[in-house]
């Protein structure tokens, strides 16, 4: 099954006689807003307009737990994540489709903690809500109680140690911009730089200008020309899990399965102990 749909394919589904579950993962950075602009709000965006029947879901609130030691996106409790999904009206039986703003980090993240729980189905519209040339909706959906009861899954998510001997003995994508990469500049963490051995891959590079991903094909020539061939073990982590879980999506749109270290940098260069690698190359 692809890890992707488009806004044609969704609207057919929306048509036929098992209409996939909507979510919507508006949500922006927050170190976007240090700048002055207003605070965003994803609910008032929902509010003024959303594919018809899409609920709400808040990143922070419920696709992660408060900021602390496991970074500045620590995974959700899973009980807790598992009645928000319920609330949202996910069920095992019933297809997902999350999308955002277009972006599509935050969508990523909401398919990764649904696909790492179990969900055999959840998809991503490709190009989020841009793409959407259907009709919008301020109507406060109201959906019935889902069935949803998420199991984590054995493999598919790193810690810190294991991000670590990734990067030694597979391939680790760091997700971020090259100049964090490289450490040129570092405006969210306490220090600039990667984990040893990682490879610079900024997930930007996996979309076109419209926010839709490339082809699955070029995808997998980009993943393979860094590394990645499908042969052996891959991971990713980009600052907070957040993008990270955009390029795991990549890589799944690309035929390679990966793993995601969800503390990822945030986590990492909080603490002094763990070594930080500077400059463009692996090391």
């Amino acid at each position: 099954m692809n890890a992707i749909i488009s806004a044609p394919e969704l609207a057919d589904e929306l048509a036929g006689p098992t209409p996939p579950v909507l979510l919507d993962v508006r949500w922006q950075l927050s170190a976007a807003k240090a700048a002055g602009a207003p605070p965003f709000d994803g609910r008032a965006e929902h509010a003024a307009g959303h594919l018809p029947g899409a609920v709400y879901v808040d990143l922070d609130r419920e696709l992660a737990a408060a900021p602390g030691a496991g970074g500045r996106h620590p995974l959700p409790d899973v009980a807790e994540f598992g009645a928000a999904m319920r609330r949202a009206g996910v069920s095992s039986g019933r297809p997902v489709v999350v999308y955002d703003g277009g972006q599509g980090w935050a969508a990523a993240r909401a398919w990764w903690l649904l696909r790492w729980t179990g969900h055999p189905n959840v998809r991503v519209l490709d190009g989020g809500l841009p793409s959407w040339e259907g009709p919008l909706s301020t109507d406060a959906p109201t959906p019935a109680e889902g069935d949803f009861e998420p199991v984590p899954g054995e493999s598919g998510l790193l810690d810190a140690d294991g991000a670590a001997a990734l990067a030694r003995s597979g391939v680790l994508f760091d997700a971020r911009a090259g100049e964090r990469y490289r450490g040129d500049v570092e405006p969210i963490d306490p220090v600039g730089g990667h984990i040893p051995g990682a490879v610079s891959a900024p997930t930007t590079e996996n979309v076109a200008a419209d926010g839709r991903f490339l082809a699955a094909d070029e995808l997998r020539a980009r993943f393979e020309t860094l590394g990645a061939t499908g042969d052996g073990e891959v991971g990713v982590y980009c600052g907070s899990g957040v993008s990270g879980a955009h390029e795991v999506l990549a890589l799944a749109v690309a035929g390679i399965p990966a793993a995601l270290y969800a503390g990822s940098w945030s986590q990492w260069s909080s603490d002094p102990s763990r070594p930080v690698a500077v400059g463009p190359e692996p090391q």
